[in-house]
């Protein structure tokens, strides 16, 4: 199963963005992962189409734009634009998946949806058929550097079992509190995609750690 590294941006040193991305780059970073709030979906703010357009000129690696934001509809265009590879919407607050889900896809993104922990699986089954990318929370969104929760691993099987079903060849990401010591069991349960922001960013090497973080992604015998 294909194994890709996301490094979160927003734990990275925002006085040295470019130096962060580099290392991101030099990694060997599959994805680089670019959070958007609004403080309204959650209670926070983050990035914007300025630093989406910023990421784009620093790598060549699949910018991937996480929307925790309330009508998301109104960035698709402008994060586009700008340079995202795949725009992922909440469920929460997307009462129109099918048409925004086909809205992300008419501008020539991959098209995502991230449920909350709290949110079931079911919510997404009609529309599977669309998804590029499946992004189960493993924290509630809104800050970084946030304890794992424990019973996301069995949704991520659940997950993982609907995608397999449905015959989807959508990525599983994960997202909260991923590091060495959780990462091996999201994988274990079916994700293929590791949000990591602290547990890149905070390392002594983050070069380093992206690669260790990889090698932990194999069967435990």
């Amino acid at each position: 199963m294909t194994v890709r590294i996301a490094p979160s941006l927003l734990a990275a040193d925002f006085r040295a963005l470019g130096h962060d991305i580099d290392r991101c780059n030099r990694g060997g970073a599959d994805w680089i992962h670019v959070d958007v709030m609004d403080g309204r979906f959650v209670p926070n703010l983050s990035f914007g189409v300025k630093v989406i357009e910023a990421t784009r000129q620093c790598t060549d690696r699949v910018v991937d734009v996480h929307l925790m934001v309330v009508e998301p509809e109104n960035y698709f265009d402008d994060y586009v634009k700008a340079g995202a590879d795949v725009l992922t919407i909440h469920a929460e607050v997307a009462p129109h998946l099918d048409r925004q889900l086909m809205r992300i896809k008419e501008l020539g993104a991959k098209a995502g949806v991230a449920l909350n922990p709290g949110t079931p699986l079911h919510v997404i089954e009609e529309v599977v058929h669309l998804l590029d990318v499946l992004l189960i929370m493993t924290v509630n969104p809104g800050y970084g550097g946030q304890q794992f929760i424990e019973y996301t691993v069995d949704k991520i099987e659940r997950a993982r079992f609907l995608l397999d079903q449905a015959g989807s060849t959508a990525a599983l990401e994960v997202d909260g509190g991923i590091s060495r010591a959780t990462i091996q069991r999201c994988w274990a349960a079916g994700a293929d995609t590791f949000v990591a922001g602290n547990a890149v960013f905070s390392a002594a090497d983050p070069i380093a750690e992206i690669a260790h973080l990889r090698s932990l992604c194999v069967e435990q015998v």
